[in-house]
């Protein structure tokens, strides 16, 4: 998995970059909120989720620490996908976001192109207790809990929809055993645990 990406910004567009490391050239998916806080420097330092699909191997950047944070925990909710998660984060900055999951603000959530009723009241529902509008990162204490979840879960998820599982039924299986495993949960450990419930 890459973590982050340190080099030369070769192509800077409102969509997206391209890094250059080591010879190499990055093409990252990137939100406004981040092609704001690029600026012009040549030198750029972009951390990183790389989210691998059948049919696509996609990295996604951002400028802040803050803002992958809340991309990972939009990634857990059902229905939100890589892209709609980016898309809520060009419409309003990490602060922004987590001020509104916090306060139940559902018409902000629904101005963001593409999310109706239903998935805003879900981002809200699935959010709420894991964002903290006075946070000065904008995220609670338990955030850093919450994103390891969501990390070991998604990795789980791709393992079981690519072994032919039901998605909507592995994100159910997979929420009620991280629930009951708390901090000791292990991928290896959520995997093996959910083929015996599936």
């Amino acid at each position: 998995m890459i973590h982050h990406l340190h080099g030369r910004l070769v192509e800077k567009h409102p969509t997206y970059v391209v890094v250059e490391c080591g010879g190499v050239g990055y093409y990252v998916a990137i939100s406004l909120t981040t092609f704001d806080q690029l600026g012009e420097d040549e030198l750029v330092k972009i951390h990183t989720h790389m989210v691998v699909r059948e049919d696509a191997q996609l990295l996604f950047g951002f400028a802040s620490e803050a803002e992958r944070t809340l991309f990972l925990l939009l990634l857990g909710v059902n229905g939100v996908g890589a892209n709609t998660a980016r898309l809520i984060l060009s419409a309003m900055d990490p602060d922004t976001a987590s001020a509104a999951i916090a306060s139940g603000d559902v018409d902000a959530m629904k101005r963001v192109k593409g999310i109706g009723a239903k998935t805003a009241q879900r981002i809200i529902v699935d959010l709420q207790d894991k964002v903290d509008a006075s946070a000065g990162s904008g995220l609670a204490a338990s955030a850093p809990l919450s994103v390891a979840h969501n990390t070991i879960k998604n990795d789980a998820l791709g393992a079981l929809t690519s072994l032919g599982f039901d998605k909507a039924k592995c994100n159910k299986v997979l929420d009620k055993l991280l629930e009951s495993q708390g901090n000791s949960a292990t991928l290896e450990g959520l995997i093996k645990a959910a083929l015996r419930e599936l």
